[in-house]
């Protein structure tokens, strides 16, 4: 069945990177071999560290950058050397870039006068954006004026004013605090879903992307490396780099001793052995990475009938309202992290058993963690 949100026309992409390469300097590619598609209607998040070419991506497609090599495709034409006010494409920046000598009419508007857009059709169409953001009472006041929260709904109501086929947003909530940033994570999915719009997102926060994106494609040294829902790039990390990027995993490094029937027994320090799920093909004696998520860790006082039981030291315990992160160190010497209910009572020194199913555990190869983790 295909799961494929009914918004989003899976047959003809809106855009396409087409073995896209960027190099500033004619040496070193900040991009290199970039082909993705965009999805008309998708909320498509490009995560990854500093420096790992996302946002020299999202210029390319705005036209702030031109690709040393390659193509990109929107609406099935050719972009490479169409200026950026002749893409039809909506931005929304970090610092929101609004005019502070404006009004937020005005802020709002800009896009439509450059356009020479009729006077009487852009007082409708201001006050058609501001409602989307619920701030059309706002229209006579200064950015300054403004929280920093509705300072983003006006730099979001500009760029979606001129009615664009794609809106892209560099790490716009990256200046708001914890709470109000996940406030507008959920106005902005919201507005996305009601009208219909095509958004590519660039973010180095991966509990941002989780919560916000119909498709994550993950960045490291200029590639995409992974690309999937966020469900199938938390559950099924491709790499090591993936696994520890993509939500919170405990990385335990060893290597391998026996292989049979996709799983590996991992042989770790202290001659402690755990069993693992083969995420590619691997050789006996092979460095490894095992990576199981907190959540997958159970805590007990007897090991009986546990698969990868490991005799554990209570380090610590942090308080976080809904769960527990309890931190005990196994006899290998590496540090589990285990998420337990939030009245469990154990505390620093207590003697326990950490253990997790072998389908909850997956082997990489260390090299890859190493490049990334």
């Amino acid at each position: 069945m295909d799961s494929t949100p009914a918004r989003i026309n899976a047959i003809e992409p809106l855009v396409k990177f087409i073995g896209v390469e960027k190099s500033y300097d004619g040496h070193t590619l900040a991009v290199r071999g970039l082909t993705l598609d965009v999805l008309q209607g998708e909320f498509l998040t490009l995560l990854g560290p500093s420096g790992s070419g996302k946002t020299t991506t999202l210029n390319m497609l705005a036209g702030f950058e031109r690709p040393t090599g390659g193509q990109i495709l929107l609406g099935g034409r050719s972009v490479d050397r169409l200026p950026p006010y002749e893409r039809n494409i909506g931005m929304v920046f970090q610092n929101y870039a609004l005019f502070p000598h404006m009004t937020v009419g005005e802020n709002v508007a800009f896009p439509l006068s450059v356009r020479r857009i009729p006077h009487r059709t852009i007082a409708e169409r201001v006050q058609r954006a501001l409602a989307m953001v619920r701030l059309e009472a706002f229209s006579e006041r200064r950015p300054a004026q403004l929280s920093g929260g509705q300072q983003q709904r006006i730099a979001l109501a500009r760029a979606l004013v001129f009615e664009p086929s794609l809106v892209l947003m560099d790490e716009p909530l990256g200046a708001l605090d914890k709470k109000l940033r996940e406030q507008m994570q959920i106005e902005i999915k919201l507005l996305h879903e009601r009208l219909g719009l095509t958004v590519v997102y660039v973010t180095h926060d991966q509990s941002e992307a989780l919560t916000m994106s119909d498709r994550i494609a993950v960045f490291h040294d200029g590639q995409v490396i992974q690309q999937g829902t966020p469900a199938a790039l938390y559950s099924s990390p491709r790499d090591a780099f993936v696994a520890g990027f993509i939500g919170e995993n405990n990385m335990l490094s060893g290597t391998v001793a026996t292989i049979a029937d996709g799983h590996v027994r991992v042989l770790l320090a202290g001659d402690l052995q755990v069993i693992a799920t083969a995420v590619e093909k691997l050789d006996r004696g092979a460095d490894v990475v095992v990576a199981v998520r907190p959540e997958a860790v159970r805590v007990s006082s007897d090991p009986d009938g546990l698969e990868n039981a490991c005799h554990a030291l209570v380090t610590s315990r942090i308080y976080l309202g809904d769960h527990q992160r309890l931190l005990a160190e196994i006899d290998s010497g590496h540090t589990v992290t285990a998420k337990v209910p939030p009245g469990s009572d154990l505390v620093a020194g207590a003697s326990v058993f950490v253990s997790w199913n072998t389908a909850d555990c997956r082997a990489f190869p260390a090299f890859k963690a190493a490049e990334g983790c």
